[in-house]
């Protein structure tokens, strides 16, 4: 069964970082139809409200979503983290109000990641950055669509040991999730090569990274797209 490749759009990264980043609804849903007609299998995104500022607002995320996903025709999924609204009872009650998206991520190394994922009407991508977040989750009891493994800073060098750690745990804890593998910076590329090379589901877009295997700057998020379905290939 071929690997799911996510697109992950922008993330938290702002306007300056690269000219091809997309922001507003209509650029994300172009985008995420020319990543869908590049290889990827679904979505991720940082919805923004008219101000340009991320939002959890149901008012924000529900329409970005469904405009997203009717232009792709992929499952789309949004982010809930805490740099967007610190307090954990608040952030709880704002994604309760969720409709579209079809799942949602959360980092499990943040205050009140537990009670997100209790709150949340829409399927969990639990984001795991280290053992102990996965001894967390393990403990929650929590169902989730799929565990993101995720390889946030550090040295590209230790990334894939790292990941082997968590997925060690995981595998101690009796977590058969479906599991999504992938690093950011100078961790994606060799993170996603050991994804490819053991099966794991895996992700790329300029969330994660703005440069090619060779260092060069990506033309976007579909060349991204592209050059990992291409390494998956063989």
């Amino acid at each position: 069964m071929p690997v799911l490749l996510q697109a992950c759009l922008n993330g938290a990264r702002s306007a300056h970082e690269h000219p091809a980043l997309p922001l507003t609804a209509g650029r994300l849903a172009a985008d995420a139809r020319a990543c869908v007609r590049a290889g990827a299998g679904a979505i991720h995104l940082h919805p923004r409200g008219g101000d340009g500022l991320e939002s959890l607002r149901s008012g924000v995320v529900d329409p970005v979503v469904a405009h997203v996903r009717h232009a792709c025709g992929v499952p789309v999924g949004v982010a809930t983290g805490a740099w967007v609204e610190p307090d954990p009872e608040r952030r709880a009650a704002l994604v309760a109000e969720w409709r579209e998206p079809d799942y949602a991520s959360v980092n499990l190394s943040e205050p009140g990641a537990i009670e997100v994922m209790r709150a949340l009407p829409v399927g969990i991508e639990a984001g795991v950055w280290s053992p102990e977040d996965a001894e967390l989750l393990a403990a929650s009891g929590i169902p989730v669509t799929r565990v993101l493994i995720e390889i946030i800073g550090g040295p590209a060098e230790t990334a894939v040991a790292r990941a082997q750690e968590i997925e060690r745990v995981l595998d101690a804890a009796g977590n058969d999730a479906p599991r999504l593998v992938h690093g950011e910076e100078e961790a994606c590329w060799p993170v996603l090569r050991h994804a490819l090379a053991t099966g794991r589901d895996t992700r790329i877009g300029l969330e994660d990274t703005l440069v090619l295997p060779d260092g060069t700057q990506a033309a976007g998020n579909a060349e991204l797209v592209r050059v990992a379905r291409e390494l998956a290939a063989g």
